[in-house]
């Protein structure tokens, strides 16, 4: 049907739909729940009755000896709790409470607080006397003033699964528009690519300055880079073993000679081979992501050192600048889609980087320290081979 087409309306109708049910079971239980109480006070008055019928004045007369339908309406009289009392208040006797507290004054007093404040007492007239029957709803009376309460948490739990349900089917949605839109970046890309690879072997031709066409060479390789990384989102990359080394270095260097020369840049390794299963392409990434978060923080001046160590059975990056640093509630939070503490920005850089070191490398990434107004340390972590 069309109307199921659109997700928000069908969404709309399933909460409605449920609302409507809940509200039509808790009315029928209220119902219920006013019927059956008034079906225990009917039972408590003919219990009254039956105590006017047999003239006696305590409870503890019921013992004797005594036959007939008076007596057999009180003896089925076993699930409601009562205490009777005389016009003075004092307690002749009680029935159906706790037969270890029965003769506990103060227990007694408790239950007949309680017995007053739920229903109203049955007078009992007989031999120009009154006595009062105080009772409190039965055991199964109580469980149904927790049934709407049981329902209502019920419905709770239905309408959040509904909205974990829709939330993360939006969610696959949006990450299957963003690695469609990603991958047709990279194609499009490719276009002027080739292009310029065609252009620069003109210049060549022209015998233009060996310096100038290398430099343009660089920012086209640096394209073709760009475009392979995208055309891998979404997808599980082919990992080799590489140099980390010197992958880290080409992405280092690449942006400290595109960067202000008011940065100090200061790269450094305690073994010039390192090998490890990696993406260059997007490995490269992350190295870029954080050193332009670094110099982001730094408002382009101050000191930017990245540093490569080995440690027993993994390889540590640590890149640390002197930027304007971050309170420590915000570590985790950085690295979630969306969140930015710039003016501009869509916050994914430091999510991406997290997911491809975790998810495609099975690495660790994460704030090892920061300070406000001195800087922050970014650690990765990955397996030595």
């Amino acid at each position: 049907m069309k109307i199921f087409s659109n997700t928000l309306v069908f969404k709309r109708i399933t909460i409605l739909v449920s609302l409507v049910i809940v509200t039509l079971i808790l009315w029928n239980t209220y119902t219920f729940f006013q019927k059956f109480k008034q079906a225990e006070r009917a039972k408590m008055e003919i219990h009254g009755e039956a105590i006017k019928e047999l003239r006696t004045d305590n409870l503890a007369d019921l013992d004797k000896n005594i036959s007939g339908l008076p007596l057999n309406i009180i003896s089925r009289t076993k699930d409601i709790p009562f205490i009777l009392v005389d016009a003075d208040g004092a307690i002749k006797g009680s029935n159906n409470l706790d037969p270890k507290k029965e003769n506990d004054s103060t227990y007694l007093a408790e239950q007949l607080a309680i017995m007053k404040n739920q229903n109203k007492p049955i007078e009992v007239d007989y031999l120009g006397k009154t006595d009062y029957i105080y009772y409190r709803d039965s055991a199964l009376l109580d469980k149904l003033t927790y049934y709407p309460l049981a329902l209502l948490l019920i419905l709770v739990l239905f309408l959040a699964v509904i909205y974990l349900f829709y939330s993360s089917n939006k969610a696959a949605e949006t990450n299957k528009l963003w690695t469609g839109m990603a991958k047709e970046t990279a194609h499009q890309i490719g276009t002027p690519l080739s292009s310029l690879l065609g252009w620069i072997a003109i210049l060549k031709m022209e015998k233009v300055d060996e310096t100038y066409i290398h430099e343009i060479e660089k920012d086209v390789h640096r394209l073709n880079t760009i475009a392979n990384r995208f055309s891998k989102i979404g997808s599980k990359p082919e990992l080799k073993k590489q140099n980390i080394v010197t992958i880290t270095q080409q992405a280092f260097d690449y942006l400290e000679s595109r960067s202000s020369k008011q940065i100090s840049f200061s790269f450094s390794a305690t073994d010039k081979e390192l090998y490890t299963n990696l993406n260059a392409e997007l490995f490269g990434w992350v190295i870029e992501n954080l050193i332009k978060n670094g110099i982001d923080a730094m408002l382009g001046k101050g000191n930017l050192n990245l540093q490569i160590e080995s440690e027993q059975k993994k390889i540590k990056i640590t890149l640390t600048d002197t930027g304007k640093g971050m309170p420590k509630k915000l570590f985790k939070q950085i690295f979630k889609p969306g969140f930015t503490t710039k003016k501009r920005g869509w916050g994914l850089g430091l999510s991406l980087s997290k997911r491809i070191v975790e998810d495609y490398h099975n690495g660790k990434i994460f704030v090892k320290k920061s300070e406000i107004d001195k800087g922050t340390t970014f650690q990765i972590l990955l397996d030595k081979v």
